[in-house]
């Protein structure tokens, strides 16, 4: 190659940089969640309005174990300490995954259930629709699809049983934090 080869290739080169690979939306998601961590929010129950499990209670989310490939979010419900939503992310793809335990720190009978997303979803919305493992768990809940919403003010989860008149919506307020809660029970560091 002669040297006017060169100095033209290199002179494209500068002119045109590479265009840089696209961020999966999941990746965008990902990164906004990751940037909640460490922080607590407390939120309000907006479906079903009528709810005896969660009406009324204090709702508190606590961002509270994050790494490359999972994050880990308590979810307390007044003084329940039980529920720790479990996201992880591979090849571009998330899963949520809901750990329940007891007072004492054991795994509930009902432990582990969850979905997986079926594609990179959007950088504000992820939706987990219920995979094998929840449907022999539970099969009632073989319809359930969650999906999580963020960004720079709420974060909701939420749940529809397809076909059923169940729907589920917290609203998390991520323009105030809060004090850190103590461990979720069963929580190992």
């Amino acid at each position: 190659m002669n040297i006017r080869k060169i100095i033209f290739l290199l002179a494209l080169a500068i002119s045109f940089p590479s265009i840089s690979q696209e961020i999966a939306p999941s990746q965008t998601f990902w990164d906004t969640l990751k940037s909640h961590c460490g922080n607590a929010y407390e939120g309000s129950l907006a479906l079903p309005e009528e709810d005896k499990d969660f009406g009324g209670k204090k709702l508190v989310m606590h961002f509270r174990a994050c790494s490359d490939n999972e994050i880990r979010i308590p979810f307390y419900v007044g003084d329940d300490k039980s529920r720790t939503w479990i996201l992880t992310k591979m090849n571009d793809i998330i899963t949520l995954k809901h750990d329940h335990r007891h007072e004492d720190g054991t795994e509930d009978e009902i432990n582990f259930y969850g979905g997986t997303a079926s594609n990179v979803g959007k950088a504000d919305l992820q939706f987990f629709p219920a995979d094998t493992q929840t449907q022999k768990m539970i099969p009632a809940a073989a319809t359930n699809v969650w999906w999580i919403t963020i960004d720079d003010k709420i974060f909701t989860y939420n749940l529809k049983r397809i076909g059923t008149e169940r729907i589920f919506k917290v609203v998390m307020d991520l323009t105030k934090t809060i004090e850190k809660p103590e461990a979720p029970w069963g929580w190992k560091e």
